[in-house]
């Protein structure tokens, strides 16, 4: 298998009266030998672009890509020893499973034999054996996409690109063909580079994750890392379902303590007292404005909590109950913000009514809002 390198990877699209829009500004990253890398943001953030110029697709703006070594800027995208799966499958409709799965080794000239051997070696590991006389229309979007993973199984290729693969499928299929993917991953050993906008998708698949926005790179790190440890806001509000709570405040001396106040004119206004990790990283922005970031289920009812702290405790408006099944979602007023806190499934709450929260500021961020940056 093979490392790909990527360094200060630019994509310029030219603009009739501009200076062109920037899709991918200037990007190093590294993926290693056997890692399945997943590149994950909003739409027009660049990752599929840059999938794009990694497969040869789209062209290079500035910067180089290398795979095992070798820099490929101007080779193309069939001596790249790559694969690709798209997210509209693009199977040929005349051909059945098997000439589908065939059809890329019969153009280099591989002989009968061996092409039907990987084929069947693919249909195996894959589940396509009963369909492979199949054409593709007789086939379930799921079953479909099987087909297309197939067809880059059989080349044997270095290094596996996936753009969106699983945007077209139902929510159930989404599930079972991602678990399909990362099991195939395992049993492969293979480098992967895996592109989607479903951030569950990230976090539930990738070795490693690199977050983008704007033609940039925000964060790469694994899943956990980037999830209870982002270092900007963008991240720390992206990674994460529902997402992380942002409360604008300022941080005061109370007595020996730092406390971060919120901001606002209406409501009660949150007052919480920081933690000594926190207190250290806020030491030099009291009075200056910050964000303090908290994940809905670091909030929780104050009376399912032994020994509520006061200090770290607020009374809030119930504005939405959500029930999940094993868990519920309370949307939460403080008057100047609407958050959101995950707790038990087996309390009881009602909308507009008053309730006390407490928040456990062990797990708790506080951002620069001018540079979105964590406080370290």
């Amino acid at each position: 298998m093979a490392k790909v390198v990527i360094e200060n990877l630019l994509k310029i699209f030219p603009e009739k009266n501009g200076p062109g829009v920037r899709a991918v500004n200037a990007i190093n990253l590294l993926v290693e030998d056997r890692e399945f890398m997943v590149l994950v943001g909003p739409s027009g953030c660049g990752k599929s672009t840059t999938l794009r110029m990694i497969a040869g697709l789209e062209e290079i703006t500035g910067g180089t890509i290398a795979i095992d070594g070798r820099v490929v800027n101007q080779v193309l995208p069939k001596d790249r020893d790559i694969a690709m799966v798209f997210q509209n499958y693009a199977l040929y409709p005349h051909m059945s499973v098997y000439d589908n799965l065939a059809f890329g080794l019969k153009l280099r000239g591989l002989p009968k034999a061996k092409i039907a051997a990987r084929v069947r070696e693919a249909a195996a590991l894959l589940g396509l054996e009963p369909y492979l006389e199949r054409k593709p229309k007789a086939l379930s979007g799921g079953q479909r996409q099987r087909v297309a993973v197939g067809r880059a199984i059989v080349r044997k290729p270095k290094v596996f690109l996936f753009d969106e693969p699983l945007s077209n499928l139902d929510a159930k299929m989404r599930v079972s063909t991602r678990t399909e993917i990362s099991k195939l991953h395992a049993r492969l050993g293979v480098t992967m580079i895996y592109v989607t906008h479903d951030q569950v998708e990230a976090m539930t698949m990738g070795d490693r994750i690199c977050v983008m926005k704007d033609g940039n790179i925000m964060q790469v790190a694994e899943p956990l890392t980037l999830y209870n440890h982002p270092e900007n806001l963008f991240v720390a509000g992206f990674i994460g379902s529902p997402p992380m709570n942002f409360f604008s405040g300022t941080v005061e001396r109370d007595g020996h303590q730092l406390v971060f106040s919120e901001t606002g004119n209406s409501g009660t206004p949150l007052r919480i007292r920081l933690n000594d990790a926190l207190s250290r990283k806020a030491a030099g922005h009291v009075g200056r404005p910050l964000t303090l970031g908290i994940r809905p289920e670091d909030v929780d009812d104050a009376v399912a909590v032994t020994e509520a702290d006061p200090g770290r405790t607020a009374e809030v408006k119930i504005e939405v109950v959500e029930p999940m099944g094993a868990e519920t979602y309370l949307y939460l007023d403080t008057g100047a913000t609407s958050f959101i806190a995950r707790v038990r499934a087996s309390d009881r709450f009602d909308t507009n009514h008053r309730l006390k929260v407490v928040f456990d500021v062990e797990k708790a961020h506080l951002f620069d809002p001018t540079t979105e940056q964590v406080l370290k």
